[in-house]
């Protein structure tokens, strides 16, 4: 991981920032952010998938120079939505490349899923700070993504509660003095739940996630424990240490949100209330601090913090992910595409909330990996193992 500090420009004494995946849970909190303390930001760009009409009252509300849409066939939409401003509106996958472009002191990128690679890795290329909030770069592509890090001299802050907490508490300065990182997870809403009830769960109880507020694919992975096992591999990535060493616990109260062990024996916890905007006003002010409106811990109210080992025979999703880290080369690419496309499945209800696992199991022992050089190379293993995944009953 590269960090350097970043300063607003001098000028202006105003940051400059851009979000990749403005109209989702991610975006909507940085927004609510900046709207605290709007005066220190002038926002760029903004993008969204197919959200026109919440794109565009952000970026009248944020008073951004560029709103883009993903989804080419809503460009009309959106123009309209923004006639009568100075807003340019824009749409199409290069659009998003291009709003990723744009010279900013800070971007966010927190497009859900592999969609969101390209422009986040463009942002990279010129060498921005990047919050990274969206964890199929560095599953899909860790190791392209991470060296363009290193070649572009970019700062990559992570945005996942999780992964904000070890960067909090990690000496990268001591770095093998650190034993072990362990990755805390609530265990969504089913952690009790015997496997033979999980047939019948419905994508409205999957998406009910205890204590997060979160997306319906993020809030199905939690409930998979997907999630945790992107995590882990996105870890792999964003810390130097080996795969043995990172390892998961279930924290049902979300108040640990995930810690660092070094050879003395001592561990180091970053704590708060379950509240995204924590995690992503760190990454917004690094190396500083901001103040924000998020609810404060009390301990003593909570009472009581409780742990267990994750169950992988009845969430055998975090073994799969895993396993895929170990195999290496295309494995963990396979592993996300096949688990969007399940999880969509799920969620329009063509498949069971068991089948989720069972086809990425399934795509990870027919679909040879093969070795990654390039992005174009995750693009096409990609393409190939949605189109596996569809064919799928």
């Amino acid at each position: 991981m590269v960090v350097s500090s970043v300063r607003p420009d001098a000028a202006s004494n105003r940051k400059s920032l851009t979000i990749l995946g403005s109209t989702g849970s991610v975006g909507k909190n940085t927004i609510d952010l900046i709207k605290r303390s709007q005066s220190n930001y002038q926002v760029e760009a903004l993008t969204a998938n197919s959200n026109v009409i919440a794109l565009a009252r952000q970026a009248i509300e944020l008073k951004a120079k560029i709103a883009v849409v993903a989804d080419p066939s809503k460009y009309q939409e959106l123009k309209m939505a923004l006639s009568g401003t100075k807003i340019e509106p824009a749409a199409g996958e290069q659009a998003l490349i291009e709003a990723a472009s744009r010279p900013t002191d800070w971007v966010m990128g927190a497009i859900v899923g592999a969609a969101g690679l390209a422009p986040t890795l463009q942002a990279v290329r010129r060498g921005a700070t990047v919050a990274l909030a969206n964890k199929e770069c560095l599953v899909s592509a860790g190791e392209i993504f991470t060296r363009e890090v290193e070649r572009h001299g970019a700062t990559l802050l992570p945005v996942d509660s999780e992964h904000s907490a070890i960067f909090q508490v990690f000496e990268f300065d001591q770095a093998d003095r650190v034993t072990k990182i362990i990755l805390t997870a609530s265990g969504g809403p089913f952690r009790q739940m015997d496997k033979s009830s999980m047939l019948s769960v419905t994508p409205s109880q999957a998406i009910a996630h205890p204590n997060w507020d979160m997306g319906a694919k993020i809030s199905v992975d939690s409930a998979t424990m997907m999630n945790k096992g992107l995590e882990l591999i996105e870890a792999y990535h964003l810390f130097p240490i080996a795969e043995p060493q990172i390892e998961v616990l279930v924290h049902p109260q979300s108040v640990i949100h995930s810690m660092v062990e070094y050879v003395d024996g001592s561990v180091l916890a970053q704590m708060g209330t379950p509240d995204m905007r924590t995690p992503i006003s760190f990454a917004m002010e690094w190396p500083n601090r901001m103040q924000t409106p998020s609810p404060r811990l009390s301990l003593a109210d909570i009472g009581t913090l409780t742990f267990e080992l994750p169950d992988c025979e009845r969430f055998p999703a975090l073994r799969l992910a895993r396993e895929a880290l170990i195999t290496g080369r295309s494995a963990p690419t396979v592993l996300n595409a096949v688990n969007e496309v399940a999880v969509q499945k799920f969620i329009d209800g063509k498949i069971g909330f068991l089948d989720i696992a069972t086809t990425i199991e399934e795509a990870l022992n027919k679909i040879p990996p093969h070795s990654i050089s390039s992005l174009e190379d995750v693009i096409e293993i990609d393409a190939e193992s949605r189109a596996w995944a569809i064919q799928q009953s």
